[in-house]
């Protein structure tokens, strides 16, 4: 049988980065907006020997806040989660909820795709060199062991000190048992401190569930706290002040990321956006499912991107490195 560029993405993807086998017996949740994809991932299992079963949305009762009826009882002997579906913000809660239910299974792992689109199989982050990427996170890794502040600073007017004293950095490229991983993968990332961030954040990119922004977005943070947002785009400033103000913890720093998938694009969807090289993105909110630490329990987790970061690394022994220049890695050893 003759497959095209979605089935070896999706193929690609389940080897590299879920390790799976014909042993797996598989989850997929989906809605009708991700049923081709869906269908592209349920060919890609079946063709390895995989047991599949699949549960569809029912959009009459969406947005969802509440994991559905039914849905738990269906991870009994499962090994693996697919979630394919359409991000709608109103559903952060309900997707949180979820995936911390995942997690206390220590033998599932979930491969979790909010917003996946078909372009993301055809046109460049699941097209990738994963061994490539690997090797890069690996040096990142060994870079960042031992960091006790991060200064990160751009052209644009950020300069924000950040703390991840005892914050494992990890990536995302392979997802072990009892864990979770995004599709398309390419990040590497962190639960920072959540009270010693301070400084300021020029955000001019894109933000979760808002898309590209038309004006940057400067964020102010004390003791790692959002205080207060500035744009010239006041519609924003409104948009955002409501979304943060769920919880107390939705204000509070829950992540900090940095793109290394070279195929990924800046769209507005923050399930690609993140991984892009050349930017970084803070998140606030849960990180309680972070396997490198974290302590905030916020219903929601919003991440906000920005380009050419300049990173400088400060050690527990008082030395530092420059991990990344206007966007460039800077990791020659």
């Amino acid at each position: 049988m003759i497959h095209g560029k979605k089935f070896s993405a999706a193929l690609g993807a389940l080897t590299e980065v879920i390790g799976i086998s014909s042993d797996d017996n598989v989850l997929i949740l989906n809605d009708i907006h991700s049923q081709s994809i869906a269908d592209t991932f349920n060919t890609a299992l079946k063709s390895i020997g995989c047991i599949v079963e699949s549960y569809l949305m029912n959009e009459e009762d969406r947005p969802l806040s509440e994991i559905p009826e039914g849905l738990s009882d269906m991870l009994n002997e499962k090994t693996i989660v697919l979630n394919i579906l359409m991000a709608l913000p109103e559903e952060i809660s309900f997707r949180i909820k979820w995936l911390l239910m995942l997690a206390k299974n220590k033998k599932l792992k979930c491969a979790h795709m909010p917003g996946i689109t078909e372009a993301m199989l055809t046109e460049g982050p699941m097209n990738v060199d994963y061994a490539f990427m690997r090797e890069t996170a690996a040096i990142l890794k060994k870079l960042l062991k031992d960091a006790n502040q991060l200064h990160i600073t751009t052209d644009t007017g950020t300069d924000l000190m950040l703390g991840v004293n005892g914050r494992s950095f990890i990536d995302d490229l392979y997802v072990n048992p009892g864990e979770t991983c995004n599709l398309p993968c390419g990040e590497m990332y962190c639960a920072p401190e959540e009270t010693k961030a301070d400084g300021v954040v020029v955000f001019d990119a894109s933000i979760g569930d808002i898309g590209l922004l038309k004006s940057p977005l400067k964020v102010f943070i004390q003791n790692g706290k959002i205080i207060r947002f500035e744009s010239s785009d006041k519609k924003l400033v409104k948009r955002i002040t409501e979304l943060s103000s769920v919880d107390e913890e939705a204000k509070v720093i829950g992540e900090l990321g940095i793109g290394i998938n070279g195929g990924a694009r800046i769209t507005g969807n923050m399930l690609e956006d993140e991984k892009a090289i050349h930017t970084a993105h803070i998140a606030f909110g849960c990180n309680t499912d972070f396997p490198g630490g974290g302590k905030n329990n916020s219903k929601i987790h919003r991440d906000y991107l920005f380009h050419k970061p300049t990173i400088n690394i400060y050690y527990k022994n008082k030395t530092q490195k420059l991990l990344m220049k206007e966007g460039e890695f800077l990791i020659e050893e």
